[in-house]
């Protein structure tokens, strides 16, 4: 009996056989940092998405409002729709649905220091009710204003970008010109 006890206490107990075991370690560890790293990688390759998207949204743009400043629009008689499709036809791995997720304003101003033109998010919900395509005639001073909806994947990220309540993020690109004397 006293020998039986004395290799009981020889024994290292189970707590610390399995503080010793190494066994299965690296998969512990690998389970408790996997979740952050991946949330974190894939919230770097939405971040370059988005930034991949407003290039391409303000190349568009910039195609779209080259149409209104040189007079094309107003000599030829383009609609607002033919505007529209000419700029997601430059939106290129955008253009699937960009007809429903591109908004345009189009309008006159009176200056380049104070356009005044209606702000569709100021309520945290985008609101197009007050948005026109007013090209404007040779001189004139015209604000373009085109507004894209992303939907974005990672929760969080879209949490801290979107203003809207809706957690919509919506890429905005905006440009003033003063029309060309195309008359």
């Amino acid at each position: 009996m006293a020998r039986r006890l004395q290799r009981d206490t020889n024994r290292p107990s189970f707590a610390r056989r399995l503080m010793r075991a190494r066994e299965g370690s690296t998969a512990v560890e690998f389970a408790l940092l996997a979740l952050p790293f991946f949330m974190l990688l894939f919230a770097i390759l939405e971040v370059g998405l988005i930034l991949l998207l407003d290039a391409v949204l303000e190349t568009a743009a910039t195609d779209a409002g080259r149409l209104v400043r040189t007079g094309q629009v107003q000599m030829q008689g383009i609609t607002p729709e033919v505007i529209k499709n000419r700029f997601c036809a430059q939106m290129n791995v955008f253009a699937n649905d960009c007809q429903s997720r591109a908004t345009m304003d189009i309008r006159v101003v009176d200056s380049f220091s104070d356009p005044i033109a209606p702000d569709p998010t100021k309520t945290n919900v985008f609101d197009p009710s007050e948005l026109k395509i007013e090209p404007g005639n040779a001189g004139d001073t015209v604000l373009v204003r085109i507004w894209y909806k992303h939907q974005v994947v990672m929760p969080f990220l879209s949490q801290a970008i979107s203003k809207m309540k809706s957690g919509e993020v919506y890429l905005t690109t905006t440009m003033a010109f003063r029309n060309e004397p195309y008359q």
